[in-house]
């Protein structure tokens, strides 16, 4: 398994929440037993959620450890578990799952089965990047094509994102109401080789795991130019960065009850 680093991550956590909290904004559940943050991360969006339903248990899991002892570290009593083995307990009325899924090649066929588990009126919230095209990414994977990095790595992510009407059709189909949408943000990054930055807490993670530390390093410095033709560095020294996400909410059938 990847290591993940926190701290990198929260680099640009202003950029990073910034989807959660619109994911967040569509969730109407008023009273809930038991809202799950599945793939917590290091635990400070966790912190939100306690803050809307301060009458509820709050349950984070995430499979990493660095994760979970950042999570701990802010005082969530977050749990170290496998997201692609978790199940909704009859008493969980929201699940919020952000950046998460398209590390789980087989979520598609997980979702129809916590659906079904969850009790009437509850709610399921899902954030994915979709980014999958972009030169964040495209570069990655042809750099990992050419002759000196082929066969090294096998790169983890975007492969079973769907699209936003794939998410309708396959939540619908499982009875749910559906909310479904996508949005590209365009983030504005400081710093030098500020998407080279961005991607090493995520997408360079399985490159970072498979190479040794000299070859990671020449692996970065071959990439760096190529981000930076992708993402020129603006006149006052900043970069757009778009980035496109894809959201969906469903609400399980039945009534939503006032517990």
């Amino acid at each position: 398994m990847t290591r993940w680093d926190p701290a990198l991550y929260l680099s640009f956590d202003e950029h990073r929440a910034r989807p959660f909290h619109d994911l967040l904004a569509r969730v109407g559940a008023e009273n809930p037993r038991r809202v799950v943050d599945l793939g917590c991360g290091p635990g400070h969006l966790t912190r939100v959620l306690a803050a809307r339903w301060p009458d509820a248990v709050v349950v984070a899991v995430d499979n990493s450890p660095e994760m979970v002892a950042a999570a701990r570290e802010r005082g969530i009593d977050a749990t170290l578990g496998d997201v692609a083995e978790w199940s909704p307990t009859p008493e969980t009325d929201v699940v919020v799952t952000n950046a998460v899924l398209h590390w789980v090649p087989n979520h598609p066929q997980l979702l129809p089965r916590w659906l079904a588990a969850l009790p009437a009126g509850a709610w399921f919230a899902l954030q994915v990047p979709g980014n999958a095209a972009a030169p964040s990414h495209a570069l990655v994977a042809e750099l990992l094509r050419e002759p000196r990095w082929r066969g090294s790595v096998e790169l983890e992510e975007g492969g079973t994102v769907l699209d936003p009407p794939g998410y309708a059709e396959l939540l619908a189909a499982a009875g749910a109401g559906v909310d479904v949408w996508e949005t590209t943000y365009v983030h504005r990054l400081d710093g030098p080789d500020p998407v080279l930055r961005w991607i090493s807490s995520t997408t360079l993670r399985p490159v970072q795991a498979a190479l040794d530390e000299p070859d990671y390093a020449r692996f970065r410095e071959e990439l760096a130019p190529r981000l930076r033709a992708a993402y020129p560095l603006r006149p006052d020294g900043t970069t757009w960065f778009a980035f496109r996400r894809v959201f969906a909410v469903a609400l399980t059938p039945g009534p939503v009850c006032s517990r």
